[in-house]
């Protein structure tokens, strides 16, 4: 048996949920793809799929193979591809994610550009701000914010976030607006926790060059970005969110900054991926690309121009606040 081979069609079978369209889509005929399953299961002496009329479901001994596979499958590619010509330039697929405030407010925006530059990488871009196991998952490169520990991961810093402190004009109409930051013990905020701790994280200000922190008050905490600046447009408390997601509510007046004599501790962005993506062209052009994207973005500085966007460039440069902690399986090795 040619496990490589028996590989390639168990992954593609998984990614079609088809037999038929496994086959298609590798120009086998429909009997060789079944064979191949067949006498891979037998192989491995376990079942990978469990199959019904409707569709194909992987057995947990599956979707751990299936895992490995993909691995497997983007190592091989990935050797292949770094004996190409230089010329043919990155190619194949890369897979990263990314907390969804920072993928569709900043990056997404933009991948006409990053296409227009790399036309052969293929992006599969994921969003959240729940942890990724970056080898489990086979995920390329994950987009962090936040201070990370030291680890088993490589770690670039691209980037820094500049936060705020806001209210909702109702809030501020029945709390008052505070002055001071003892202020804030007569107030309540809306706490947001970290989905892997579920520890709440307290509101943090730089004042006299150091960092305070103070733990608020709050009717509901959540763990998501957008649900936690929803509950501060509506009202609910003081938020502590970045610069270019309460933009277009201060600009509204929906959200009315307050103490802004005293920011929150501005926070890094990193882009962090496992030793063996270390070398990886597709890897380091993105890294590269992000890191370009992120330092002419005005709102990340808190200086945008008219309408908040990215400034264009024609050369290439080599704790979000209520983000919660950075949360990636493994530790991180930093490389400045």
């Amino acid at each position: 048996m040619d496990r490589l081979q028996a590989m390639q069609v168990f992954t593609r079978v998984v990614d079609t949920n088809s037999f038929s369209r496994a086959a298609d889509t590798l120009n086998l005929p429909r009997a060789s793809v079944t064979t191949i399953i067949q006498n891979l299961e037998a192989f491995l002496n376990v079942r990978l799929l469990q199959r019904t009329t409707r569709r194909l479901n992987l057995t947990p001994d599956g979707a751990a193979y299936y895992e490995r596979c993909v691995r497997i499958l983007a190592d091989i590619e990935e050797a292949e591809g770094s004996f190409a010509t230089s010329a043919k330039g990155p190619r194949g697929k890369l897979r990263v994610d990314m907390p969804g405030a920072i993928g569709r407010n900043i990056v997404m925006p933009a991948m006409c550009e990053f296409h227009t530059r790399y036309p052969d990488i293929e992006l599969m871009v994921g969003f959240g701000d729940k942890p990724v196991d970056l080898i489990q998952e086979g995920v390329d490169c994950v987009i962090r914010v936040g201070t990370l520990q030291d680890s088993s991961l490589v770690a670039r810093r691209i980037g820094v976030f500049q936060g705020l402190t806001a209210a909702a004009p109702q809030y501020l109409e029945r709390h008052g607006v505070p002055k001071t930051i003892e202020d804030l013990e007569h107030h309540t905020a809306v706490n947001y926790f970290s989905s892997r701790t579920g520890r709440v994280i307290d509101m943090d200000f730089v004042v006299d060059e150091k960092t305070v922190e103070v733990k608020m008050r709050g009717m509901i905490a959540v763990n998501d970005a957008e649900a936690y600046l929803s509950c501060g447009v509506k009202g609910v408390g003081l938020i502590q969110v970045p610069r270019f997601m309460a933009l277009p509510f201060l600009q509204t007046g929906e959200l009315v900054e307050v103490l802004p004599q005293w920011k929150p501790l501005p926070m890094p962005i990193s882009a962090v991926y496992p030793h063996n993506r270390h070398l990886s062209q597709k890897v380091r052009v993105f890294v590269d690309w992000a890191a370009e994207l992120f330092e002419r973005c005005p709102l990340l500085s808190g200086q945008e121009d008219a309408e908040g966007r990215c400034l264009p460039t024609s050369t290439s440069s080599s704790k979000m606040v209520r983000y919660g902690t950075p949360e990636v399986a493994g530790t991180v090795d930093v490389v400045a």
